[in-house]
């Protein structure tokens, strides 16, 4: 899947389906990154950007807050980027802010379109109508879905099965509550590539590893779930908190470590077939 055809048919029909949210000047709903990676493995990447297409005037938003974690993950790209060149992997990278509607959730779920976030209200996201928020959801997170099933189809179509892996990050604080861990591993039915990448990464020296935590992926998984979880295929996410992923040196590091784990919970003989759960 390429996005120029996405683009054309924007170009063509403005009034179409997604009510031409996304104009010529903006980039596009997704990024493949290593489009032809070989590795057995799709990275995802469901926050990457802070984005908001021109038409939509920040949401009303003043710049400072377009920086904050409520609009993206902080560092995720780098991290996702950095690993897929490490680990000759592709990936696959939202293109706008989570602001106008959460990749990680189903369109129409109340909480997929915010009208505050965090304490900051939203003015951009009020009183939408049914119209407008299904807009979104074929502007921005269809798009983005679509090109995850045609990068994920490849790398079955080549073999052995893949796995997939999400990339997050989260605040040291929320609510005034400090948030301990380093580096978390969310999961849902499948144990098969969670368990031995927690255990792997327990074994390093000051690290503090969370299981499903600061968020559950037994609640939240909806990306895995929908790509690999419901096909009997391996997956889990990685939560790494922010501090350890805002600057190129702490990028390095995180993505040096997530690909020596990844290597070794890839090498077990049970994660490359189907396998329900």
């Amino acid at each position: 899947m390429s996005y120029s055809s996405v683009r054309s048919d924007l170009a063509h029909h403005p009034a179409g389906p997604d009510g031409g949210l996304i104009g010529p000047e903006d980039p596009p709903p997704f990024t493949i990154y290593n489009a032809e990676g070989a590795a057995p493995i799709l990275l995802v990447c469901d926050h990457a950007s802070r984005t908001i297409p021109h038409r939509l005037n920040q949401l009303g938003l003043e710049p400072w807050a377009l920086e904050r974690h409520i609009a993206y993950d902080i560092g995720g790209a780098a991290v996702t980027k950095g690993l897929a060149d490490r680990l000759g992997a592709s990936a696959v990278l939202a293109g706008y802010s989570r602001l106008l509607i959460d990749c990680n959730r189903q369109p129409g779920d109340p909480h997929s379109i915010l009208e505050v976030s965090d304490g900051i209200p939203i003015p951009g996201n009020r009183d939408l109508t049914s119209g407008q928020q299904e807009a979104r959801a074929e502007a921005f997170h269809w798009p983005y879905h679509h090109a995850i099933d045609h990068v994920f189809a490849r790398l079955r179509r080549e073999g052995p099965e893949p796995v997939l892996f999400s990339i997050h990050s989260f605040t040291p604080t929320l609510a005034g509550e400090d948030r301990n861990w380093d580096i978390s591993v969310l999961w849902n039915r499948d144990p098969r590539m969670a368990v031995p990448l927690i255990e792997y990464l327990r074994q390093r020296d000051g690290l503090q590893v969370g299981d499903n935590e600061p968020y559950s992926g037994k609640e939240l998984a909806y990306t895995i779930n929908l790509h690999a979880g419901a096909g009997g295929l391996a997956n889990c996410a990685v939560e790494i908190r922010q501090d350890h992923c805002d600057s190129p040196e702490e990028v390095d590091r995180c993505a040096d470590l997530l690909a020596e784990a990844l290597e070794r919970v890839m090498a077990h003989g049970n994660l490359h077939r189907v396998e329900m759960f």
